[in-house]
């Protein structure tokens, strides 16, 4: 398996430097190099890529710009010489969030986690046609705890964190929220939001951008509301 990746940075160097930490990990193949997000556009339209390593300062429109603007991406691994932006970064679900400059070491433990996710993801897609699993484990400091899928009423995302809320309990976990929504099946757990991830069954009314399950409150984005009133209420609501 080899990851397909693009390079986007308008600083020589730093493209250089980057270009080599992928030449000695072999499950990475380098596919394209862009100086910004309209170059990057372009690559990612003329053939499939699996991982983009991302800037965030370059002209015409920054990392962050276009990752809000731009559906359906592969994963993202963010590189910046700013600390400033890792909380932003993480709320729009990149992989990791590389500080210039970059060390090898720092570099392969983010593929690392890029190709895990990979492999996480093509997991799920080709067992699909099996029955979904009624638990999961997670990690919480040093023991692993059991969830019941069914229990589960929303899961919040927290910087590289996030917090898993069921029935009679909380979790915390060092997981991306992409991560966690892998594991759920998307007919039953619904994003409303960057950093929320709901389960529908277990919605108990929906009160203009806002959810309300039990006694908690979660935000719906608005741009998702319509998607959100679509999926949950669907023919479920009664009409004259």
């Amino acid at each position: 398996m080899k990851l397909k990746c693009i390079i986007t940075d308008d600083e020589p160097l730093s493209t250089e430097g980057l270009s080599k930490y992928v030449e000695v990990i072999d499950y990475l193949d380098l596919v394209g190099v862009a100086q910004n997000p309209l170059e990057l556009n372009k690559l990612l339209e003329s053939q499939p890529v699996d991982l983009i390593f991302l800037d965030i300062q370059m002209p015409f429109m920054t990392g962050l710009d276009f990752l809000k603007i731009k559906t359906s991406l592969p994963m993202v691994i963010l590189t910046t010489a700013y600390s400033d932006y890792a909380i932003e970064g993480f709320q729009l679900d990149v992989i990791d969030y590389l500080l210039k400059p970059v060390t090898f070491t720092r570099f392969l433990k983010a593929t690392n986690k890029a190709k895990d996710y990979h492999l996480l993801k093509n997991h799920k897609i080709e067992s699909a046609a099996t029955v979904a699993p009624d638990y999961v484990f997670i990690k919480c400091e040093n023991k692993y705890e059991k969830i019941q899928i069914g229990e589960i009423l929303f899961v919040q995302a927290l910087q590289n964190y996030v917090i898993i809320y069921t029935t009679n309990n909380k979790f915390m976990t060092l997981l991306p929220l992409k991560t966690v929504e892998t594991y759920l099946d998307n007919g039953k757990f619904l994003r409303v939001h960057k950093s929320y991830l709901v389960a529908i069954p277990k919605i108990d009314s929906i009160d203009g951008n806002d959810i309300r399950i039990q006694q908690d409150t979660i935000p719906i984005s608005r741009n998702l509301r319509d998607e959100v009133i679509a999926v949950v209420v669907k023919d479920k609501l009664m009409r004259k």
